[in-house]
């Protein structure tokens, strides 16, 4: 029991003596009974699909099609372009975006350290001192110093709820963070192609525009030697103005792509960089697996599927917070005083335990609510997987879709190509020994141009879906190398 410190007027009851059998008994009692009280495991990934799809039925195959051999990775190094790989590598490093989920991941394993920090006891060091002439507060008469230690007994596991809940938040942060990092790698591919498309827009609106020039030469002549007339002038040269306009109308557009491109990679908006000036040829057929392994390997589900097994952690630790919490103290602790006397049996250094019981009686019904909440917030969870399963499954479907349309129209598109450009060297002909006049050189002239161009726009827009199927496969862009070493770092 305590022994009394006496300044002959105010008693004051210090803990001394030897440590108490009856609270190690307890003590040793309660680890034994939280050994024994496991928390529940989340719900494994095959439940919470059969929950979340419970009337979605996954096909074997994709409906689009597709060669069903398991997904590859490095899509990117597909492309055989090593400024693209540099760019992306650039962009990786350097986008904002990216920045900020990297300082998120950061985040989020701190708070997995801070929750796993209140499993372990807390041991402080205390001291304090004063003189004779201490004022008002007695406390200030005693010069010592002290080690308190506590440790709350996680009997119902409300602490390793939140520990498991801070994990799986963690490990969904993480795997967002890695879609982040595989969709502005593909931002990055897009925006190349587009530029390049842009570059290949600016040629070909160059040559219609001296394709006009030279029409509008020939009215000329043609108006100087009397087989031609005022009105062949006007609308050549009405068309060589129109052909100027569309050129100026490109250049506005590739100065826009590249300067969106230098925004993916953290530079400066200032439409320098140099732009490839041919398209890459489109890579083999790839790989697509099956719609079930899609859902296992691509981040931003991954990142879902963890955060309802966060919001299950966050359940028990909210039911756990309706029970009793005990948390166990004990202090080492050695006092002097000059101005009160001590007992003469009184043993310094002083040691004590004892322990603590806080139960919840009643809150007016916030626990209960809180667990209510959290109870909702699963469920949200689990329908936020169902809406990004729905909508990745339909990112895989289209990719695959547009690829297969794409493909039927390029082949049209090179017949429309050179069928036109045919054409025009007969109207050509024509027009030179007077069979038709302006007009049906100028149509053939632009309809030449929309073909080359519609076909240029189905070669970049192939390019840029392959790479959507790559995402909405999950594949990543990387070498496994290179993923070892991000995910080391």
């Amino acid at each position: 029991m305590g022994k009394t410190v006496s300044s002959g007027k105010i008693p004051l009851v210090v803990n001394t003596g030897r440590w108490p059998r009856l609270v190690v008994s307890v003590g040793a009692s309660l680890l034994l009974l939280v050994a024994g009280c496991a928390v529940k495991e989340p719900p494994e990934s095959e439940k919470i699909r059969q929950e979340a799809l419970s009337r979605v039925e996954l096909p074997s195959a994709w409906k689009a099609g597709g060669p069903a051999e398991q997904v590859a990775d490095s899509w990117l190094s597909t492309f055989d372009d090593p400024q693209l790989s540099a760019l992306v590598n650039e962009a990786v490093q350097h986008n904002p975006d990216l920045r900020i989920g990297a300082a998120r991941v950061e985040q989020a394993a701190q708070y997995v350290n801070l929750a796993r920090a209140a499993l372990y006891p807390v041991i402080n060091l205390f001291g304090t001192g004063g003189v004779k002439s201490g004022g008002g507060d007695l406390s200030s008469a005693i010069q010592g110093i002290a080690l308190p230690v506590s440790w709350e007994l996680d009997l119902w596991g409300r602490l390793r709820y939140g520990r498991n809940a801070a994990e799986e938040t963690s490990r969904s942060t993480q795997a967002d963070f890695a879609y982040a990092r595989q969709s502005i790698a593909a931002a990055v591919a897009r925006s190349w192609f587009t530029a390049s498309e842009t570059w290949l827009q600016k040629q070909i609106a160059g040559e219609m525009v001296q394709a006009a020039e030279q029409l509008l030469s020939l009215a000329g002549i043609r108006q100087k030697v009397g087989v031609g007339s005022d009105q062949d002038v006007a609308l050549a040269q009405a068309s060589l103005d129109t052909l100027r306009d569309s050129a100026k109308q490109i250049e506005l557009a590739h100065q826009q792509a590249i300067r969106a491109l230098e925004l993916l990679v953290g530079r400066y908006p200032a439409a320098e960089l140099k732009a490839r000036q041919e398209l890459p040829a489109l890579p083999g057929p790839v790989p697509v697996g099956m719609p079930l392994s899609m859902l296992e390997r691509r981040p931003d589900l991954v990142a879902a599927e963890r955060r309802v097994a966060a919001a299950f952690n966050r359940i028990g630790e909210a039911k756990a917070a309706r029970l009793p919490k005990i948390t166990l103290n004990a202090s080492v602790a050695y006092m002097t005083s000059e101005v009160i006397q001590m007992k003469e049996d009184y043993d310094n250094p002083t040691r004590g335990a004892g322990a603590r019981l806080i139960a919840p009686v009643y809150q007016g019904g916030a626990l209960v609510t809180q667990v209510e909440i959290r109870t909702l917030e699963q469920k949200e969870a689990v329908a936020q997987y169902a809406a990004s399963t729905l909508k990745a499954l339909a990112d895989v479907e289209n990719a695959l879709a547009a690829g297969n349309n794409l493909s039927e129209r390029e082949r049209l598109l090179q017949r429309a190509v050179a069928d036109n450009q045919r054409a025009l060297e007969l109207v050509q002909t024509s027009y030179r020994t007077g069979k038709v006049d302006m007009r049906a050189v100028q149509q053939q002239l632009l309809d030449l141009q929309a073909a080359r161009l519609s076909l240029l726009r189905v070669r970049s827009e192939e390019l840029a879906q392959r790479v959507n199927l790559h995402l909405a496969l999950g594949g990543n862009f990387e070498t496994a190398g290179s993923v070892a070493s991000a995910e080391a770092q």
